[in-house]
């Protein structure tokens, strides 16, 4: 039983060097190949390394493209010149130049001589394939691909949708069934000798040469054809993450590299030191039989794509940003948000602070500044009340709040005079709770001094602002729990609703509200509304008020209401 290596290399070319002699330490004869696009330099001090050692050989270099049929021609000639020049080796291990050993020579030896004849190679249908990203099964072998996918994406895309459009298809051969998988592969001289010296290789390779992504395909196809016994599997620990692109281990993985019994990994960061160190070191360990089983580590993968693509509840990361609908919840958590409060009542967000226990800030969207509570100038995680930095990304600065104060449950004042962009992220977010009494953003304008013109103005552009508000809040695609009243409806039971408030916000059962904060005075408001009315403006959502001073019930809003 002897084993040959076939190394496929392009970077790192000094960690390729500490594992091939790694091999040939165990008495494996390696042949290599080296990009074409490797500086000639690298290359010559690569090939220094083995000056003398007549069990390693290199073949001319060709110019490889991922996706492409240059790369299965530079396995044809390497594994060629293997079976040509070491007639003694059994088996042809395929690996990259970023591949590491993790178990000894030896133990590799002794499982292959107990499976004298098996060709371990994942080898599946198209039809079972769930790992291929990019929406191309069976079409890579009925498609012709003369473009590259990554250096011509346009060329690619254009000429598929061509063919699509066409009706342009491929013969596959008749002796082929294609099969897909790792391109990292164990095959038995027998095999691989008879896909290289068939009589229709040359048929074969023209038809593989325009499939995508042959180097996955070729081996894979071809085995079915010669192979006494396939098992369909690698013996090279191989992860892809949900895009398809490898994953990469460092040096804190290898305790979850060993465990998953593999005989070879990759993909191997160059610089992780202590993995290079430790598994090409000599073993002293009793020779293990354990049979390769990545799937003892598929369960920490699983939930590490999990955490990349759903992540926690409102952490926007670089993962997923800026996919729309990737986020995991769109705040971490519930808050609540107040419209109309501030104008109705004089220290509303101390009151309801004292009653919750939670923070509870101003208008954060207020246009000149945010109005953190206690006016400070910065929040948790150093957020600054600039209304510019707010304004550059409202989302981001809402989510980024949250996500900073996870653990209270926050309170803000919203207004149809603030910056309204952040509107339909609060109606589309299921944590948000949202009490709005409509109509009260003509109280500040009743309480001014100002000229009635302007007045009415300003009126007409906070009542178009609100209108467009409620638009979003009613809406049937709208997950926030939205409660709203007419300013008439609350002042005419305002304890009653303060209660629903205080209820919402308490985890257990909320105490009875016995006392609430100041009440605007309204008196003369619905002269005031009949004013605008005068002068050609139609107020609405307020509710109804009489002319008269008095409010809808005749009660005195001028005192705060206490229940006694």
């Amino acid at each position: 039983m002897k084993i040959g290596f076939v190394m496929l290399t392009h970077t790192a070319l000094d960690r390729a060097t500490e594992v091939a002699k790694h091999w040939l330490s165990g008495g494996c004869p390696i042949v290599i190949h080296v990009d074409k696009r490797t500086d000639n330099k690298d290359f010559r001090w690569f090939k220094d390394q083995f000056q003398d050692s007549s069990d390693v050989h290199f073949i001319d270099r060709l110019t490889c493209d991922w996706g492409r049929w240059s790369i299965v021609e530079a396995t044809q000639i390497a594994c060629e010149k293997m079976l040509s020049l070491h007639p003694d080796v059994t088996h042809v291990f395929l690996a990259s130049g970023s591949c590491i050993s993790l178990r000894p020579i030896s133990e590799l030896e002794a499982y292959l001589e107990s499976n004298p004849r098996t060709d371990f190679i994942e080898s599946v249908t198209t039809d079972d394939v769930d790992w291929t990203v990019g929406g191309l099964d069976r079409e890579r072998f009925t498609l012709r691909f003369p473009f590259s996918w990554k250096r011509q994406r346009t060329l690619f895309d254009a000429y598929v949708n061509i063919q699509r459009k066409l009706g342009l298809k491929r013969r596959i051969p008749n002796d082929v069934d294609p099969h897909m998988g790792s391109q990292w592969w164990c095959l038995t001289r027998q095999t691989l000798s008879a896909i290289l010296q068939s009589d229709r290789r040359e048929v074969h390779d023209q038809y593989f040469k325009a499939v995508w992504i042959p180097d996955e395909s070729y081996f894979q196809s071809l085995a079915r054809l010669y192979a006494i016994k396939i098992e369909s599997r690698s013996l090279t620990l191989s992860k892809f993450d949900f895009q398809g692109k490898p994953h990469v281990f460092y040096d804190d993985h290898l305790q979850l590299l060993r465990r998953s019994e593999c005989f070879v990994a990759r993909k191997i960061w160059p610089h992780a030191n202590r993995l290079y160190s430790e598994l090409l070191a000599a073993s002293t360990a009793t020779p293990s039989a354990a049979e390769p089983n990545p799937l003892k580590i598929d369960k920490l993968f699983d939930r590490a794509t999990e955490r990349r693509t759903l992540g926690r509840p409102g952490l926007y990361m670089v993962s997923r940003f800026p996919n729309h609908g990737w986020e995991n919840g769109k705040t971490s958590g519930p808050y609540s948000v107040f419209q109309g409060f501030d104008s109705l009542f004089d220290g509303f967000e101390a009151w309801l602070s004292k009653r919750t226990g939670n923070p509870v800030h101003g208008r954060l969207f207020d246009p000149d500044r945010v109005m953190y509570a206690d006016g400070e100038t910065h929040f948790k995680g150093t957020i600054s009340n600039s209304a510019g930095l707010r304004d550059y990304d409202p989302v981001g600065f809402l989510t980024n709040m949250m996500w900073s104060a996870r653990s209270d449950h926050i309170c803000f004042q919203l207004s149809p005079g603030d910056a309204q962009d952040i509107v339909p992220f609060l109606a589309a977010d299921r944590n948000a709770q949202i009490s709005i009494v409509t109509g009260a953003w003509a109280i500040p304008l009743f309480q001014s001094n100002l000229d009635f013109a302007v007045v009415r103005k300003h009126a007409a552009a906070l009542q178009r602002a609100e209108a467009a508000q409620l638009e979003q809040f009613r809406s049937s695609l709208t997950k926030a729990r939205v409660q709203m009243w007419s300013l008439s409806e609350f002042i005419d039971e305002p304890m009653q609703h303060l209660q629903y408030i205080i209820d919402r916000l308490s985890s257990g059962e909320a105490s009875r509200v016995t006392e609430v904060p100041r009440m605007a005075d309204l008196s003369g408001f619905g002269k005031f509304l009949q004013n605008l009315k005068n002068q050609g403006m139609s107020p609405a959502n307020m509710g109804a008020f009489p002319v008269g001073d008095a409010t809808p019930r005749d009660v005195s809003a001028s005192r705060p209401y206490v229940v006694k």
